[in-house]
């Protein structure tokens, strides 16, 4: 299944590392074994429960958390939330991999600060190429979940709340941040946002950047989730 891959095309110039989070000592086999196959992701590490794999991420610094949800002693979402707000070092991104397909496990990992969640049906394809996303800033959801996310926020009594405040946050963007946002929040990639708003795709990346920097969000899903949040932008809208 190798790609052969360079290591520097996600652009940290080596090899992603990766961190394996889950209880079962045969399904992190597994994931080392579809991951140490690619060229460009090394495994550096594997923990049993949560308590662990915070840690491991504070010691062996990995580039991406593969992360169970149910593990003993401290489960996946709390282990997220500490490697998120670890002061001490800029935290890996955390992609949740589960067989749970919860609502309230989805938002509860979103606010936690994870960047990805996948659920275990998936392809081995589709965990190599999410890692590789989360791994180079992006925020990744699968499909279903995106529908899910948006179908909640526009319900009455959806999730809310947010790390800064919104209305002072979201006056500090420019009105092509603000397009951005809008794009973003619909699931748009840089290139389709470069076609959409007739720019570069290195403009867009910055521009995507900045709206990140100015709403302290950490990538392009929890970018998502505020903009439903705020009211920036409604399902259908």
């Amino acid at each position: 299944m190798s790609t052969g891959r360079g290591s520097g095309e996600d652009g940290i110039g080596r090899p992603i590392r990766v961190l394996l989070a889950d209880d079962h000592h045969l399904v992190r086999t597994g994931f080392r074994v579809i991951l140490e196959i690619e060229d460009d992701i090394e495994v550096v590490g594997e923990a049993a429960n949560g308590e662990r794999a915070v840690g491991m991420a504070r010691a062996l610094r990995p580039d991406v958390v593969l992360m169970d949800v149910e593990m003993p002693e401290v489960d996946g979402l709390e282990a997220t939330r500490r490697i998120s707000l670890d002061a001490d070092q800029p935290g890996p991104a955390v992609l949740i991999l589960t067989t749970f397909d919860r609502d309230d496990y989805l938002f509860a990992a979103l606010r936690a600060g994870a960047s990805g969640f996948l659920l275990k049906n998936g392809t081995p394809e589709a965990l190599v190429e999410a890692i590789r996303v989360v791994a180079r800033g992006d925020g990744l959801l699968a499909p279903e979940l995106t529908r899910r996310v948006i179908a909640t926020f526009a319900r009455p009594g959806g999730p809310t709340g947010a790390g800064v405040d919104p209305a002072a946050a979201l006056r500090h963007l420019t009105p092509r941040e603000r397009e951005v946002l809008v794009l973003v929040a619909g699931g748009a990639s840089n290139a389709e946002i470069a076609t959409a708003l007739h720019l570069g795709e290195a403009t867009v990346k910055s521009h995507v950047s900045r709206v990140l920097a100015k709403l302290e969000l950490r990538d392009r899903v929890q970018a998502v989730v505020f903009a439903y949040e705020q009211g920036v932008v409604r399902p259908g809208g």
